[in-house]
């Protein structure tokens, strides 16, 4: 591999479109003969932050030393960019626009790499649906694979804690200077701006939802789109990616957090690419790394309170080295050794190791349903409720009050994007087990480690005395402390239970079967320890509330749901998990 001890530098270079805009780059080049293989970061986030923006994952100058030249972009209508932002519209164009341009430059080998992370992930995925001829590979973090489910929401609920947070201190805030360039706007009105990032608690729990006096319209039109839009519908479609596996040709390196917020995504993303991608070499070459991260911590050995050691940081997983090592093998032909390794690296909870694995899920891993079983009084967690693998017989359900104007509390889990009021990752849940609509279900101690690596699915036979309300589950790793960590949690809003896509009022008493997808994990429950399930109607702000009604995001009528687990002989409610033979 080529070495430079230096770089050459070209700020702001205008890359035109093919409507006529300007989107400006910053190219870092070798100090050499070229011409290079070339990375391109395409971001939302400032290009301009010294040579490693954020969510880039690398430095640019690091990359001109390993001889890789590096473009990165302000996409369209932010920052020194020409245009209107409006979330995914143009990345698939301007992404194309871009590469081509990058392949005919003097500088280039004609050869096209992207990285990045979150939206940094969302302008490769899309780029790569348009098929640039000389996009050769990608390697997309913490991201998504459909917009709808998984980004604005999910099981039918909007995301509200990142959605909000986002909106507020990373697309209005931080992109200021360009709404000031080009509509003249006063200073004064960057306080305000500031004002509304440090009120996002109060602006949390604003009804209705689309009533929102800190999200200003004029810098947010795609915010209250997506409020437009809760169902799955024509908006949504044009951008999934899983619908367009089967017409992408560059391989992807996929990197994950099981606590971060696009975790579902991202091991979509893998698993069709696999299956449907557009050539052989799209499919076989597509790699998966899942770490303990959370969406801001990827790399990290801390993940909020839990230290998974030095195996999970940079020391234990060098991300930079992964990726030049995956460029220098799609860029430059090289033969890094990356495609002989198993396609899968996951990290194991609770053995806190890194494991190479043949697929996802793991073709070993045992399909083993917990059930769920109580004398009808599994509220708080000192209830009676159990988990066994033992089906259950005639049992009374647990029934709860849940009252939109005193939901149940987030505390970490997959979060994004302002640590102040939504904080990610692992937190002890116990104090919150004391509320009576927090019903508890819990296996006794292990008596031997127990591992559970892969998809987590929730079984629910419930009713509610509404016409609309929201299911929610949690699988925690109960310890001898009595700290119950969270590992992954899932919502479902009743009236999408059948289709994302249609909605269905419920028939208020009437049992049904809710399927709560509370996405994957890998985590080994130590002896001693207890596999730990929370039900609930609310999981505020991680969730906007479900006001019971059925209405829409403009109406702030609020119902008080009488709701019911069922788990007997004719209603099995379940905790599905693979477990993994030890």
């Amino acid at each position: 591999m080529s070495q430079s001890r230096r770089a050459v530098v070209d700020f702001d270079t205008p890359v035109p479109m093919r409507d006529g805009a300007q989107l400006p780059a910053d190219i870092y080049l070798p100090d050499g003969p070229g011409p290079f293989p070339t990375l391109l970061t395409r971001t939302p986030y400032d290009k301009s932050g010294l040579t490693a923006p954020r969510f880039s994952v690398f430095d640019a100058l690091t990359a001109a030393q390993r001889g890789f030249a590096t473009v990165i972009q302000d996409v369209r209508g932010r920052h020194g960019a020409d245009g209107r932002f409006i979330t995914f519209l143009h990345e698939a164009d301007d992404g194309y626009d871009t590469i081509e341009w990058i392949a005919g430059q003097p500088w280039s080998n004609g050869n096209v790499g992207m990285v990045g992370r979150s939206y940094v992930g969302a302008t490769q995925w899309l780029a790569a649906t348009a098929r640039p001829p000389h996009l050769k590979a990608i390697f997309p973090g913490v991201t998504a694979s459909d917009y709808h489910e998984g980004w604005a929401y999910q099981g039918g609920a909007f995301s509200l804690g990142f959605n909000l947070s986002w909106t507020l201190h990373a697309l209005v805030m931080r992109n200021f200077g360009n709404y000031q360039r080009q509509s003249g706007a006063p200073e004064a009105r960057y306080e305000e701006l500031m004002n509304a990032v440090d009120a996002t608690a109060e602006a949390f729990k604003k009804l209705p939802l689309k009533s929102q006096p800190w999200v200003p319209r004029e810098l947010a039109p795609f915010y209250y789109e997506w409020l437009d839009h809760p169902d799955d519908d024509d908006y949504w479609r044009r951008w999934r990616i899983e619908d367009f596996y089967s017409e992408i040709t560059a391989p992807s390196l996929n990197v994950g957090g099981w606590y971060d917020i696009f975790l579902l995504g991202t091991l979509r993303n893998f698993v069709g690419m696999r299956a449907r991608g557009a050539t052989e070499e799209a499919r076989s070459g597509t790699r998966l790394v899942i770490g303990p991260w959370s969406h801001a911590s990827v790399g990290a050995n801390q993940v909020a309170t839990v230290d998974y050691g030095t195996r999970a940081s940079v020391s234990g997983l060098n991300l930079d080295e992964l990726l030049f090592r995956w460029h220098g093998h799609w860029l430059r032909g090289a033969d890094t050794g990356l495609l002989a390794e198993p396609p899968v690296r996951l990290f194991v909870m609770g053995d806190n190791v890194w494991r190479d694995e043949n697929e996802w899920p793991l073709a070993r891993a045992v399909g083993t349903r917990f059930y769920l079983h109580s004398d009808g009084r599994a509220n708080t967690r000192n209830g009676d409720g159990r988990l066994s693998i033992d089906p259950p017989e005639a049992e009374r359900p647990d029934t709860f009050l849940y009252n939109p104007l005193d939901p149940v509390e987030t505390r970490g889990g997959p979060l994004c994007c302002n640590n102040s009021f939504v904080p990610g990752g692992p937190f002890d849940h116990s104090g919150k087990e004391d509320r009576a609509d927090v019903l508890v279900y819990s296996t006794p101690p292990l008596e031997r480690d127990v591992e559970i690596t892969g998809p987590v699915k929730l079984f629910l036979w419930a009713a509610s005395s509404a016409h609309d309300t929201d299911f929610t589950g949690m699988l925690l790793d109960l310890g001898p402390c009595g700290c119950a960590r969270n590992l992954t949690d899932g919502i479902i809003r009743a009236r999408y239970r059948k289709s994302k896509s249609t909605p269905e009022p419920l028939a208020p008493g009437r049992p049904e079967l809710f399927e709560v997808d509370l996405v994957a994990t890998s985590n080994v429950f130590k002896k001693g320890h207890l596999i730990r399930l929370e039900v609930s109607s609310s999981n505020f702000p991680r969730f906007d509330r479900n006001l019971n009604t059925g209405k829409g995001f403009d109406d702030d009528e609020v119902v008080v749901a009488t709701n019911t687990v069922f788990h007997d002989s004719d209603h099995p409610s379940y905790l599905e998990v693979d477990v993994v033979p030890r």
